[in-house]
């Protein structure tokens, strides 16, 4: 019996990450760096899951003396924290929606008595900041449980935030349905036992899905008796 949906933050709840991609660029301005993250080198960094994760990894590849990168990778967690900060202002202004299809199945998810969860690789405020744009009118619909990349040791694809879920529900895997737009995310739902529905946003359109339980452009129609049935399919053929 289908219990409880739980969700990814960006680029499954909302494509939000143009919106990061600007929080970016516009830190790196305030800390005098002058990098510029081009939506075609984003979409290569998506693959590192984690805002701290990505600003490592890409220190890692720049061509600066062993003092200077040391030096960089000491100004991650400030360079973060402006990021963060930005990303909120722009989110609060720009209203982020929700895609298509997501409002009506957690409305249709609350009715029905099911639990809802977030199991997101982004901080706590960042969470925050989109739920409160969008569902800030919306009062009825709120998450069971909300777990963000800093509450686990191992960030997606390691399936830790989705244990950290579950057992925060209290909830066999057997007994959810994860939703993920990303490759990480469809690895970290699917170790942990999850029947997986995958909406690629267009920043990871190009990823390999072929071990999702479904596979669809957006949450358009998407119905609860459709999801049961594919909770059935998925554990039966397990």
């Amino acid at each position: 019996m289908l219990e409880a949906l739980i969700f990814d933050l960006d680029g499954t709840l909302a494509d939000t990450e143009e919106t990061h991609r600007q929080a970016f660029n516009a830190a790196f301005i305030e800390a005098e760096l002058w990098w510029d993250w081009s939506p075609p080198l984003y979409a290569r960094l998506l693959a590192v899951s984690g805002g701290k994760e990505r600003l490592r990894h890409y220190i890692g590849t720049l061509r600066v003396p062993a003092a200077e990168r040391e030096r960089l990778l000491h100004l991650v967690p400030a360079l973060h924290d402006t990021k963060t900060r930005i990303y909120t202002e722009l989110l609060v202004r720009g209203q982020r929606p929700f895609r298509p299809g997501v409002l009506p199945l957690l409305r249709a998810a609350r009715d029905a008595g099911l639990k809802l969860a977030i199991a997101s690789t982004t901080t706590s405020a960042n969470v925050s900041a989109l739920l409160q744009a969008n569902l800030g009118a919306a009062p009825g619909i709120g998450f069971d449980v909300v777990a963000c990349g800093d509450q686990v040791a191992q960030k997606k694809p390691a399936p830790d935030i989705y244990r950290l879920v579950l057992g925060s529900l209290r909830l066999a895997a057997e007994t959810c349905i994860a939703f993920e737009d990303s490759v990480n995310g469809l690895r970290a739902a699917k170790a942990a036992g999850l029947a997986t529905v995958v909406t690629p946003s267009r920043w990871t359109a190009a990823g390999d899905f072929a071990g999702a339980d479904l596979v669809l452009p957006s949450l358009e129609g998407l119905d609860l008796a459709r999801l049961g049935r594919l909770l059935g399919e998925a554990h039966a053929s397990a």
